[in-house]
């Protein structure tokens, strides 16, 4: 038999000791983690919990107190914004967009971190920006103004967005907020077929939990700044981690394999 081990995958990105505080007030303290390459992972936890401020920590929209935070093993404060879009998208909870542009106008956007200034669309500019509105079925509203589309619609334009920047790492904060449920299920149903059929390493923060854990390969929950919990939903999830997490007593149920939280 071969001594010889497996080579261990390393993770997508990983959050080493990381503590941030808004002026004296502490909101994370000494967060660990690390997310899986390949797999959807879920941030959740009651509101205040910390999560969105992990999310802007990890998306370099704020910087650590200490700590640090690696994106395929690079240190992300030493990329600078066009380095680090090259390898991993956002899609921000908040988008706003000038009245008049086209939802192509706006996909083509995604391709603003390979460009050099002022120079001309490649081939391989098109190929991306078909490829997004094409995945996101936003084709047939290319030549429409982003503003007169409902908010499902929309968010799949800032995912096709995302998308064009042709990436393996895509990171989404409450991607279906103010969406009713038709379009919440489109939203994350999209999600999931991104992560299966393109390989592509989903992180998100959701604040419904059942949606959390029915489309996620791994949770990660937070209480009071820190991780208390991270695994496969159905490994982590209890009514007492639930408790824990939001304060409330809830059943668990399993729905195709899944943990399902419904009311006492």
């Amino acid at each position: 038999m071969s001594d010889i081990q497996p080579k261990k995958k390393r993770p997508a990105m990983e959050v080493r000791g990381v503590t941030f505080a808004y002026g004296k007030n502490e909101v994370l303290r000494d967060i660990s983690l690390k997310i899986t390459e390949g797999k959807i992972t879920t941030v959740i936890g009651a509101n205040g919990c910390g999560k969105s401020t992990l999310f802007s920590l990890m998306t370099k929209n704020l910087y650590p107190k200490s700590g640090q935070i690696f994106l395929r093993s690079r240190n992300i404060n030493n990329l600078d914004l066009k380095e680090f879009a090259q390898k991993a998208a956002i899609v921000h909870q908040y988008n706003t967009v000038c009245g008049d542009i086209t939802v192509e106008q706006l996909v083509s956007f995604g391709r603003t971190p390979h460009k050099k200034m002022m120079s001309a669309s490649t081939e391989e500019d098109e190929r991306c920006i078909e490829w997004a509105m094409e995945v996101t079925d936003i084709t047939k509203y290319r030549h429409r103004e982003v503003s007169r589309l409902s908010g499902g619609q929309k968010q799949r334009v800032w995912i096709a967005v995302a998308l064009a920047q042709n990436t393996k790492i895509l990171l989404l904060d409450e991607p279906t907020t103010y969406l009713d449920v038709r379009y919440q299920l489109d939203i994350l149903r999209l999600i999931r077929r991104l992560n299966k059929e393109f390989g592509i390493t989903i992180i998100m923060v959701l604040h419904d939990i059942n949606q959390s854990l029915y489309y996620s390969d791994e949770i990660i929950a937070m209480k009071d700044g820190k991780t208390i919990a991270q695994g496969r939903p159905e490994e982590v999830i209890t009514t007492e981690l639930v408790k824990t997490v939001y304060g409330v007593d809830l059943n668990i149920r399993q729905i195709d394999g899944k943990p399902f939280v419904i009311p006492v």
